[in-house]
């Protein structure tokens, strides 16, 4: 009598594009990691912590209350235009791009960025009244 020998495991389809996905996400991860200067990785933690601040004002104002309407109006227009202002100047000091931004070098990408940040911030605080 032969020996029994095991069956493999049939993949499923969502079990394989599970794999496939999570193999992609280490892989985008890791070059993520290696290959973006340290500058453009504190860009981008600026940008999410917009990002989760934006969505936590407007969580708060659809859960608990909108009270003062203009304040809600007043912080989530900053994180928008912060976030804005902050994705323009990650474009352009991104190596990657400087054949786009010929003229502009990294201190001046900074001043625009610093100085539209003092302009928006201006209407901001303008708007609360």
């Amino acid at each position: 009598m032969p020996a029994k020998t095991a069956t493999p495991a049939k993949s499923t389809p969502s079990a394989t594009h599970d794999a496939t996905s999570h193999n992609a996400v280490q892989t985008l991860w890791k070059a993520y990691t290696e290959t973006t200067s340290s500058r453009l990785k504190t860009i981008d933690a600026f940008l999410f912590f917009l990002m989760l601040s934006g969505i936590a004002q407007f969580v708060y104002c659809v859960l608990v209350t909108n009270f003062p309407f203009n304040a809600f109006l007043a912080g989530f227009a900053s994180c928008v235009g912060q976030f804005v202002l902050a994705a323009s100047l990650r474009t352009q000091v991104n190596p990657a791009n400087r054949s786009q931004f010929k003229e502009v070098s990294p201190e001046r990408a900074f001043a625009d960025f610093a100085l539209g940040s003092i302009v928006l911030h201006f209407f901001v605080f303008n708007f609360l009244g």
